[in-house]
């Protein structure tokens, strides 16, 4: 069975992958046990705070920083300036891409305070959480969940 993650990305990323589609990989620093066909499930943080989509995963790359630029670059939807400041400092020197397929909205975004009613103690991850079932089930439930 696939895992479910709840991925917290900054509102300009997020919107660079749903709506206006420049962005075809998402970077990380560290990054669950995850694979191919893996769900992701988007938390947008603030100001937005919202569950606003989802993508599968294509494939997970795992490389030196220096290297991995040169397979994103035209994907991550940011300059080479971010992206080094982004991986300043990284342990190994070694960055994560993960390229994804069949982005989507959901049909009701769902926002915090709504998720904290129905999720008991919900607090947004910092980066990444896994989901259990019941949560998943939960959230499908409040953003009307359509998968293809």
């Amino acid at each position: 069975m696939p895992n479910t993650v709840l991925l917290s990305i900054k509102p300009e990323y997020a919107d660079k992958i749903f709506y206006e589609r420049t962005k075809k990989v998402e970077l990380r620093r560290v990054f669950p046990d995850l694979e191919k066909d893996d769900l992701v499930i988007v938390y947008v943080s603030s100001p937005k705070k919202a569950v606003v989509g989802y993508f599968k995963i294509k494939n997970i790359i795992k490389k030196e920083v220096r290297y991995l630029w040169e397979e994103v670059e035209d994907k991550a939807g940011i300059t080479p300036e971010e992206f080094y400041d982004y991986y300043s400092g990284v342990k190994l020197g070694i960055g994560i891409g993960i390229f994804f397929k069949k982005s989507k909205t959901f049909k009701k975004p769902v926002e915090l305070e709504k998720l904290r009613q129905e999720l008991k103690n919900f607090r947004p991850p910092q980066s990444y959480r896994y989901l259990k079932p019941d949560e998943w089930e939960i959230i499908k439930r409040l953003v009307d969940y359509d998968f293809e």
